[in-house]
């Protein structure tokens, strides 16, 4: 028996099957509003900000 799941995007029934090559998206249309929402910030992972260390090498001389 096929696992079927839903599109994250939306919602429709898809066959988990290593054929279905935009699993767990229905479509590439449906992937790329999916990225297009990551790309926008739409999305987050939870978390802590994090801030970037300064450069060892930039601090207090020359580069």
């Amino acid at each position: 028996m096929t696992t079927v799941v839903k599109c994250p995007t939306c919602g429709k029934d898809v066959r988990w099957v290593p054929e279905n090559r935009f699993r767990p998206f229905c479509s590439e249309r449906c992937k790329q509003i999916d990225l297009g929402a990551w790309a926008a910030e739409k999305y987050k992972i939870a978390g802590n900000s994090q801030e970037t260390p300064p450069d060892e090498d930039n601090r207090g001389g020359l580069n």
